[in-house]
């Protein structure tokens, strides 16, 4: 999330660090299933877009994000800022009152009702606010335009508790889990290109001959791209999405610990 942080500097701090927090926190959160935790903080994203984007017009932000008394009507009068980029004006305030109205009216619990539409509605948040933040990017980053389209891309990958990461360094924290697991979930939490060096050190593995083959597996499965030449790794959407099962399969072990 540093890299967003930092693509988004033009923002002040007190709007900048609270955007990626709660975006953390949503993502976090959806990949635990925590269906209440992550539209709280959907919720909180939209106060915070929403201050960002009156302070871009008003050409004088706020120390610190606040929720309008009305955000319908608030998000309406943004329409009229002739002056906002064009997402800023109409697509995103047309946005914000739809996941508020997701967040507000329909419920995480959805009691009595016949279908479970918990999972849907969670999903449908995290797609906008994906498309939110890489708005933001697009329009606020301060880094090269290589930076920026990698930070939006990297909006689509997921933080999970199965991660330990200071400064750099990644650690899984699940015991058990098998070398190919940690490849694909450590590949999935990095918001560039990881490079095989890297992931020896975070997997604490030395035998590098072994180490290629079973990258080599992973590619043959077409769960990562691997740049044997330049000792890089991708993740490739069948990846990504195996990643969902791993998270699924030990996330609970570790929040329970």
């Amino acid at each position: 999330m540093a890299e967003l942080e930092t693509l988004l500097g033009s923002l002040p701090e007190g709007l900048r660090t609270p955007l990626a927090d709660e975006y953390k926190k949503l993502t976090q959160n959806y990949m635990e299933h925590r269906w209440e935790p992550a539209e709280l903080s959907a919720g909180k994203i939209c106060e915070i877009v929403y201050s960002i984007i009156k302070g871009h017009s008003d050409g004088n932000y706020p120390t610190a994000p606040s929720k309008p008394k009305n955000m319908v009507a608030a998000c309406r009068q943004l329409e009229n800022e002739a002056s906002l980029p064009r997402s800023f004006q109409i697509l995103i305030p047309r946005m914000l009152p739809a996941l508020y109205e997701i967040r507000n009216n329909r419920g995480v619990g959805h009691v009595g009702s016949d279908v479970n539409a918990n999972t849907v509605d969670a999903t449908l948040m995290l797609t906008m606010v994906n498309w939110i933040m890489a708005e933001l990017v697009r329009v606020f980053h301060t880094g090269t335009l290589e930076d920026a389209q990698i930070a939006v891309d990297a909006l689509a990958q997921r933080s999970t508790p199965l991660i330990w990461d200071s400064k750099g360094f990644k650690k899984v924290l699940s015991p058990n889990m098998n070398l190919k697991d940690q490849i694909l979930l450590l590949t999935s939490a990095t918001d560039k290109e990881v490079t095989i060096n890297e992931l020896m050190k975070w997997t604490e593995s030395t035998n590098k001959t072994y180490y290629k083959k079973i990258l080599k597996e992973l590619h043959k499965e077409r769960l990562i791209h691997l740049d044997e030449q330049n000792g890089k790794i991708n993740l490739l959407p069948a990846g990504s999405k195996k990643v969902t099962s791993i998270v699924e399969q030990h996330a609970k072990n570790i929040t329970n610990q």
